[in-house]
């Protein structure tokens, strides 16, 4: 008997897209357009069923995905955003259907894909357990029996009698996380989303993945933008680009296919970027800007200022004193190296519409860096752009002109001198 429990055979995802209508110039032509509408309306409606290959309006997520998992494996999902992994996870969760394809699963399936996935917000937390279990296929006497590690893991014994759509963001994921892994699917789907929790959290997610994988059996699918987690918790990953797999093998060799394909751009228009989280765009990003110089984009060079300059846009009046904008820094394995947060200067006018991180003197290694965005609303992450840009550090500087440069992979930073 085999003991694979996910099949995916030449599995494809199409959406349509929006195409962006052409302005008129005059008002002649304005009219005109006007006059033609309900026509192009219709020849639109009759259309919405038809797919043309070639078509630009045609947006293929997912394109002849061929992929086994076996039982009890830890399977690492990886790719940058945009590559189709969500879809992926979607199609897994039968939250949406296939355009073409076979999938075949053995088991239950638990999915924690976005914040508050699979909870209604008018019940309290206690009863979303039940709700979830249930929806799962267990009894009442089997929820029983997990409800009070379900409530201990989650850590939010305090509120779990309130209704789910007062909690904070952090406080669903948890709560989510304890009730996906706790009530014994045979397939347990995690998304990027963890990484909206505290560090504590992370830790004890991963530890409990580890468990349900090794100790338990049961087969994990694991999206992260966190190469060292990844690293860590996946034997074997894939690898995801433009909605194909690029590559299908041991985790060491699919990171390494990963960071080589990965170009460095020290400048990006953010519309680009994929947003994470509630979406509030309260505060909304415009372009990022990693450079040695604050108005000009010039070369990063280890021992030289470090600038990153963030351009946004206010949409709507909120309280500004109470909101904040954080950056991560990440190494190319995903590892945190920096944490720098606008929250550190008293009184920040957010009406400049833009913020500048600087540092003055970057001890940074010469090398490939990663760089994560969070809008704080002031009660919890309204908007989080996770790896939105990778830029590169070199060591064309005075700093290394007569010193040997130290091994990347043994060290990060070059804070000392030889006296």
């Amino acid at each position: 008997m085999s003991d694979t429990i996910i099949k995916v055979e030449n599995l494809s995802k199409r959406y349509r897209i929006g195409l962006q209508e052409k302005k008129a110039d005059t008002f002649t032509q304005q009219l005109i357009n006007n006059l033609k509408a309900p026509i192009e309306n219709f020849r639109r409606i009759q259309s919405l069923g038809k797919f043309e290959a070639e078509s630009d309006s045609v947006h293929w997520a997912l394109k002849d995905v061929n992929f086994e998992v076996k039982q009890g494996e830890v399977l690492g999902i990886i790719g940058k955003n945009g590559a189709g992994k969500s879809t992926l996870l979607k199609i897994l969760s039968k939250i949406t259907e296939p355009t073409s394809g076979r999938i075949e699963l053995i088991g239950r399936v638990a999915a924690l894909l976005e914040v508050g996935t699979g909870f209604h917000p008018e019940l309290s937390g206690r009863e979303n357990i039940y709700m979830n279990g249930t929806i799962l296929g267990m009894t009442k006497k089997e929820i029983d029996s997990k409800l009070d590690e379900i409530i201990d893991f989650s850590g939010i014994e305090k509120y779990v009698d309130t209704p789910v759509k007062f909690y904070s963001s952090g406080m669903r994921v948890r709560l989510g996380f304890s009730v996906a892994a706790h009530l014994e699917p045979e397939i347990l789907i995690i998304d990027e989303v963890l990484a909206v929790g505290d560090y504590e959290f992370q830790k004890k997610c991963l530890g409990k993945m580890e468990d349900v994988s090794q100790k338990e059996g049961r087969t994990v699918l694991f999206v992260s933008h966190n190469m060292d987690a990844v690293r860590n918790l996946c034997s074997h990953s894939i690898l995801l680009r433009n909605g194909t797999i690029e590559a299908n093998d041991y985790t060491d060799i699919a990171l390494k296919y990963y960071l080589k394909g990965e170009k460095t751009n020290n400048l990006l228009n953010i519309k680009e970027a994929e947003i994470v989280g509630a979406g509030n765009k309260n505060i909304q990003l415009e372009e990022i800007m990693v450079s040695s110089n604050k108005d000009h984009l010039a070369e990063l060079v280890t021992g030289e200022p470090l600038h990153i300059k963030l351009t946004y846009k206010i949409n709507i009046p909120i309280d500004l004193s109470k909101s904040r904008i954080d950056i991560r820094i990440d190494n190319q394995y995903g590892q945190r190296l920096v944490w720098m947060s606008s929250e550190i200067k008293k009184g920040f006018d957010f009406y400049k519409k833009e913020i500048v991180f600087k540092v003055n003197e970057n001890l940074l290694l010469p090398g490939d860096y990663i760089l994560t965005v969070f809008i704080h609303d002031g009660i919890d992450v309204s908007d989080w752009f996770p790896s939105v840009l990778t830029f590169s550090v070199s060591n064309s500087g005075e700093l290394f002109s007569k010193l040997k440069v130290p091994n990347s992979q043994s060290s990060i930073f070059y804070p000392f001198e030889v006296l």
